[in-house]
């Protein structure tokens, strides 16, 4: 190639419309590269995002230490026969959903149905608790039973505004229905060192043998600063994040927004009565995806 021609080449690329298209080039060869990775991925993605909420619904009901979790041991765990049964709850009747209703339901994710006017319900503004402004007409449950089938604990899933972002975790409860057995978070947006501390298993710790309910109402709620042992309430109280005021609102927000009569209520009432029938949806197959 001729030194002229070279020389009108390199020009070529070091010129203002020379580095866009190469910059485009460059964009549109990522962009194809990240779009077919995800695509490629999304049902292992799917699969590692069950897993780790099903991990989270194992560690909140303390049936495995964390070093213990691993797919086998957790898929056990939800296995037809396991000792976890997921059940999808209409949370308007506290009843779980009929076989005809889960059926209809195939494919359900909880979180899409939050958006969809058809499967939610727009939460008025004065019981608005957890800053939702809908959620969703039908939510999974998780029941934790004995060798005879008999109910041990109940893991809701709970979900609702912090600082930063929407926050979601599991609460599990005693067979009594009111004293708290353990809470994980497995996702938020929350500062690290501050509201982030809400994954904390030293902070998860000091839920545990709390109580929810006094006289029917939901008493239970993070508080500013340390818990007064000797206080007649310290049962409902839990220790305050440092630094993190806002995001400690939330969490109490939530835990009386989804155990109020106004989400889980209705149902947690049918239980304690022991008026709640059995229809379960087949375990990880169940009616679709959770949220929890």
């Amino acid at each position: 190639m001729p030194p002229e021609e070279k020389t009108s080449n390199k020009e070529k690329w070091n010129s203002t419309s020379g580095t866009i298209m190469v910059a485009t080039v460059l964009c549109v060869v990522c962009s194809v590269v990240v779009a077919g990775a995800a695509v490629g991925l999304r049902n292992t993605i799917e699969e590692n995002k069950t897993l780790d909420r099903q991990k989270n619904v194992v560690l909140a009901a303390g049936l495995l230490e964390k070093e213990e979790l691993n797919p086998e041991s957790v898929n056990k765990l939800f296995a037809e026969g396991g000792r976890i049964r997921k059940e999808l709850v209409d949370l308007e009747t506290g009843k779980p959903v009929s076989e005809d209703q889960l059926e209809e339901l195939s494919g359900y994710d909880p979180r899409e149905a939050a958006k969809n006017p058809k499967l939610s319900v727009k939460i008025p503004a004065d019981v608005d608790d957890a800053g939702l402004k809908r959620r969703e007409k039908f939510a999974y449950v998780y029941k934790v039973v004995g060798d005879s089938g008999e109910l041990e604990q109940i893991v809701i899933p709970i979900y609702g505004k912090g600082l930063w972002s929407t926050l979601y975790g599991f609460i599990a409860l005693e067979k009594n229905i009111n004293t708290v057995d353990g809470i994980t978070y497995y996702e938020h947006g929350e500062t690290p060192g501050l509201g982030a501390e809400i994954q904390n298993p030293d902070w998860q710790a000091k839920w545990v043998d709390k109580s929810v309910y006094d006289d029917g109402e939901v008493e239970l709620a993070v508080i500013k600063g340390a818990v007064d042992e000797t206080s007649e309430t310290a049962a409902y109280q839990v220790d305050g994040l440092s630094g993190a005021t806002i995001t400690s609102n939330g969490v109490t927000n939530m835990i009386h927004y989804w155990l109020g009569p106004e989400a889980f209520g209705p149902y947690l009432d049918s239980l304690r009565s022991g008026e709640e029938s059995t229809t379960e949806a087949p375990a990880n197959t169940t009616a679709g995806k959770t949220n929890g």
